[in-house]
């Protein structure tokens, strides 16, 4: 969903050769006739991109490459781009953190800049942060809410699934690191729900998830109070919660009876994926939205103020693509232009919210999504 969106946005200007690659024939048919259709020129590649071998060999090829891999396989993948000396810019949701690690040694020594977490959220939601930490001086605290979901509510889950959604289960079941009073403190995701009010949407329930990420790290020094929650429509939480509890989303196997009475191991989230993960599945056409809310509190101008950042999109009926996957890619691939223009060149792994230290970088990414139609809306309150 978001590789392609990002395919078809890399080719829009006609000025770059772009290859996108997947080991499903299927998806690469469907991306190929969307480019025919929009007039846009995509080579696709079939390739099995959990081999860290056939990366580093589509990478070799390019001058700057993109990630929208699942979270399992993104660390990997990230390994091969920075050892295959290019540039990187990725949407991966991967569990390891990279801030400052072996991969980041690895980078620098290669000289790649490799940009990770440049999707939404995390992505922008962090880049906004440290916009917001750099405006503020000091800043208190940072908040950020956010949500992907139909826009139409359906029974029984009122949801549905934007993004991988091994990954959405993964945000229901990793503990939930927030930061207060400049300590990490660790809560159990789907915990401290509250009802909150956004306009043209009406109430969502946002509940704690593991969304902080490199915060934790970045920031911790100067904000001594963040956190991220999730955004879904009433109900969700509880049932999610019932779902965690009953054991449907662990990897441990359990042993079962078959019809004839055969033992059997299988793991209760497999049979999860097989059964539900299908009614979360957006059909062609279903529209959805995503809402966001990145906030900060702290002085400014010898005022204490309140900086925030509003999001809400929709599904773009003209492209067919979800808003999810728009909101998503997009800042990946204005970073990727920048990337290949020469114009960000900072060797290491790095995360959104360093880069609004880089004069201009967060004007022009606001910018260049407003141009898509990407809308984010600033306010600041007086406190």
């Amino acid at each position: 969903m978001v590789g392609s969106v990002m395919a078809m946005d890399l080719a829009a200007g006609g000025d770059l050769e772009v290859t996108i690659a997947d080991v499903r024939h299927d998806a690469l048919a469907t991306v190929a006739g969307r480019a025919t259709r929009a007039g846009r020129r995509v080579i696709t590649s079939k390739a099995d991109l959990s081999d860290p071998d056939e990366v580093k060999r589509l990478a070799a090829g390019a001058d700057v490459v993109c990630g929208a891999l699942s979270s399992v396989i993104g660390h990997a993948a990230l390994r091969a781009v920075i050892e295959a000396g290019k540039p990187y810019c990725d949407i991966s949701f991967m569990p390891e953190d990279v801030v400052g690690g072996e991969l980041d040694q690895l980078a620098k020594s290669r000289g790649v800049t490799a940009v990770v977490d440049m999707g939404v959220a995390p992505g922008m939601s962090h880049l906004l942060s440290g916009h917001a930490a750099r405006l503020l001086e000091p800043c208190e605290s940072l908040e950020i809410y956010v949500g992907g979901l139909p826009r139409e509510r359906r029974w029984p889950f009122e949801y549905k699934a934007g993004f991988s959604p091994h990954d959405v289960i993964e945000e229901y079941t990793r503990p939930s690191r927030i930061v207060e009073g400049g300590q990490v403190v660790v809560r159990e995701a789907l915990s401290e729900p509250e009802l909150m009010d956004f306009p043209g949407i009406g109430t969502l329930e946002a509940f704690n998830t593991d969304g902080l990420r490199s915060l934790v790290f970045t920031l911790r020094g100067r904000v001594p109070n963040m956190k991220e929650k999730t955004l879904r429509y009433p109900g969700h939480i509880a049932l999610m919660r019932v779902f965690r509890e009953t054991g449907l989303f662990s990897a441990t196997p359990v042993k079962v009876k078959d019809h004839r009475g055969d033992v059997c191991q299988v793991r209760p989230l497999d049979i999860t994926a097989a059964v539900m993960f299908p009614k979360w599945t957006y059909a062609e056409g279903e529209e959805d939205l995503t809402v966001m809310r990145v906030s900060g509190v702290g002085q400014r101008d010898g005022r204490r103020v309140r900086l925030s950042w509003d999001l809400l999109d929709y599904y773009d009926r003209n492209s067919r693509a979800t808003s999810m996957s728009r909101t998503t890619a997009l800042p990946c691939t204005i970073t990727a232009r920048l990337l290949a223009a020469g114009k960000l060149n900072r060797p290491g792994v790095i995360v959104p919210e360093l880069l609004a230290d880089e004069p201009g970088l967060v004007e022009h990414v606001l910018a260049e999504l407003a141009a898509r139609r990407v809308m984010y809306k600033a306010h600041e309150e007086a406190l």
